[in-house]
């Protein structure tokens, strides 16, 4: 069992800014196959447990693991939307531990001859941009999952699903380029968005295929030399991730200040406790007793290969911004956030195909769509307004034949029922009144109703005027031509 931490002093705002924190982060990744690494068995969540296994991936003797095609091959794309550099050859070995979650009593992983190395990865944080140094890529096999809790047993056992034994999974390694939780918060969602990009994972944190360790450390500013690390573990969102790093540094410090040594060791978050717990103390590469793995070739890439997957690589989101910003016009903050997510750029993209203008559509997706996808727990592609109706909605209103306040309760009846603009409008009435009769008969009531308010506009307070616009909207339930009804107050107030 873990070795509960007592609670740390608190550093005084002085004494921490004296230090500098140094982060690395493990990533693992779990590849979008539809099998295991080097068997034929299903990579499906939530099956039922144990029941995606066979002798390979219960590591039976006389089994021998075959490596996957596609698990190489998306494991290359990654390696390319990462900037790294392909190794042209690689191999695969053996890492020895004995846990019950490793049926063969060894991980098969690329050890001294990994993937790919040397690459970068650029991010944003506190509005600047820094180039982040990632120093491999390399495949490796997942282990079973140790389940501890929800079994009317577990104050006694412990069990195991082998279900997700075998999964392929690529890890990548960063330098220790992070200097403060935030960055290391931009680093993993700048990391998952461009995976998501280059479909390579599906990166859903929730089902462990994107798990992430922490390598920290602290030193006094000025000095070269690092400190003495701790990796965190356990690390299953964003939030905890910055939680935990934020943790680690103080109690770093704290230790340094009173006297004390770090240790190096590998220590688990508490989630509940909001603090970490030693786990035990860190292994270095000799204790796996690394060796080739004799049941696997080594790994060749093909030039031919390479420049296939090259040719099908898509454009990854910083691209794709610049590009919204230059062809479309849009923001730098406008173009971000419809690029956060492939499925949102794709949406937009789909928007404008279907003749959406492109600022509206942008303004659109963000104000209107993504609140009610937010509020209602659904993902863009579960929307039930689709790019085209919505951008027959903003057809709607471009034309002149729905104000945008009618448009908004329009998009609401849309994204509830999932029918048409044209429908709603119809239905509800809702068509923009263009007749300046009717809008002089409105304006006139407001006027005659209101003296005060025309005596004040008179007497040179504009301001006003916006209230008599207001009051003609309500009156016309939002349908009345915006720009008559403003001609019309002027002429009549004045």
């Amino acid at each position: 069992m873990p070795r509960t931490t007592p609670a740390i002093a608190r550093v005084a705002p002085e004494v921490s800014a004296a230090y500098e924190s140094v982060i690395g982060l493990e990533v693992h990744v779990q590849l979008k196959t539809a099998t295991k690494i080097f068997c034929g068995c299903s990579t499906r969540f939530g099956d039922r447990p144990n029941a995606n296994t066979c002798p390979v991936c219960l590591g039976l003797p006389g089994s021998l693991p075959v490596l996957n095609k596609r698990a190489l091959e998306v494991a290359l794309r990654a390696s390319l939307a990462l900037n790294l550099r392909l190794q042209q050859n690689s191999r695969f070995a053996r890492k020895n531990y004995f846990y019950p979650d490793l049926p063969k009593g060894y991980q098969i992983s690329m050890y001294e001859l990994p993937l790919a190395t040397h690459g970068w990865l650029e991010i944003e944080h506190d509005g600047a941009a820094k180039k982040i140094g990632i120093t491999r890529l390399h495949l490796e096999e997942d282990a079973a999952k140790n389940l501890h809790e929800g079994f009317l047993d577990s104050d006694r056992n412990s069990y195991i699903d082998y279900n997700r034994c075998g999964m392929p999974l690529a890890e990548i390694v960063s330098e220790p380029d992070l200097r403060l939780p935030g960055e290391a918060h931009a680093y993993l969602t700048t990391l998952k968005r461009v995976l998501e990009y280059a479909d390579v994972s599906d990166c859903n944190m929730e089902e462990g295929s994107l798990r992430c360790d922490a390598n920290v450390s602290v030193r006094r500013r000025g000095e070269e030399r690092f400190g003495i690390k701790t990796e965190v573990k356990n690390l299953n969102s964003f939030r905890y991730l910055q939680r935990a790093l934020e943790y680690e540094i103080e109690r770093h410090i704290a230790v340094i200040e009173s006297g004390g040594s770090i240790s190096q060791e590998t220590r688990l978050w508490n989630v509940a406790e909001g603090r970490s717990e030693s786990m035990r103390s860190k292994e270095f590469a000799h204790d796996y007793r690394y060796f080739p793995d004799p049941d696997l070739l080594p790994v060749h890439v093909s030039t031919s290969w390479l420049a296939e997957i090259q040719r099908d690589m898509p454009e990854l989101p910083t691209a794709r911004r610049r590009r919204f910003e230059q062809e479309h016009g849009l923001s730098d903050y406008d173009a971000g956030v419809l690029t956060a997510s492939r499925t949102l750029g794709d949406y937009f993209e789909a928007v404008l195909r279907a003749g959406g203008p492109a600022k509206a559509s942008a303004s659109w997706i963000q104000t209107e769509l993504l609140r009610r996808l937010n509020d209602s727990g659904l993902s863009v592609e579960a929307s039930p307004v689709p790019p085209a109706a919505l951008a027959g909605l903003l057809a709607q209103v471009e034309a002149g034949s729905i104000t945008g306040a009618s448009g908004k309760k329009v998009f609401a009846a849309m994204f509830e029922s999932g029918k048409s603009a044209e429908e709603i409008i119809a239905a509800q009435g809702l068509s923009q009144i263009q007749d300046t009769a009717e809008i002089e008969r409105m304006c006139r009531e407001v006027v005659e109703k209101n003296p005060e308010s025309v005596a004040k506009y008179r007497a040179g307070n504009q301001g006003v005027f916006k209230s008599f616009v207001g009051l003609v909207m309500k009156a016309s339930r939002g349908r009345a031509n915006p720009q008559i009804v403003n001609e019309t107050l002027k002429r009549l107030l004045g």
